[in-house]
């Protein structure tokens, strides 16, 4: 090894810890909006759609974290369940002060996002990629490691 590669293994391993400690600043951050959140509703005495869809954001955020955790991929689709949520907490709550462009406007945002979900699962199921198609580093003779979610061009051709 020389000092570049070094230096780009110090730098990686720093922006990965870095990363990690982001995340688990978010999830700390997230429980304790649901603790507070929890304990207005039980002050209240009452859980309205609106508490409900937050509670469903947070999970969402906790979901995507966790995935990171287990699979260090972070899946584009969370955010936008996320996105797709808020919008329609957004929608329900300011329902009755929303003049028709806005509510219009919220709900063509909603289908888009709902539309760019389809668009992207779909790529994944017709277009399947494995770890080595990510890489950056392959390298001339480097095996492929067989994988249950692996899909190759033989595969791809008999389900056609």
């Amino acid at each position: 090894m020389n000092h570049s590669d070094d230096s780009n293994q110090y730098h990686k391993i720093i922006l990965e810890t870095l990363e990690k400690v982001g995340l688990i600043g978010i999830a700390m951050a997230t429980v304790w909006a649901v603790s507070y959140d929890v304990a207005i509703i039980i002050d209240h005495g009452r859980v309205t759609l609106a508490d409900l869809l937050l509670m469903f954001i947070y999970l969402e955020v906790l979901a995507m974290i966790s995935h990171y955790f287990a699979s260090g991929q972070l899946p584009i689709r969370f955010p936008l369940y996320i996105a797709i949520v808020a919008l329609a907490r957004y929608l329900i709550l300011d329902i009755k002060s929303m003049d028709d462009w806005r509510i219009a406007a919220t709900a063509f945002a909603i289908l888009i996002l709902a539309f760019a979900v389809l668009v992207i699962r779909y790529g994944h199921v017709k277009y399947p990629y494995n770890e080595f198609s990510r890489s950056r580093t392959r390298r001339k003779g480097d095996r492929i490691p067989k994988r249950a979610s692996y899909v190759g061009k033989k595969d791809i051709e008999q389900n056609s």
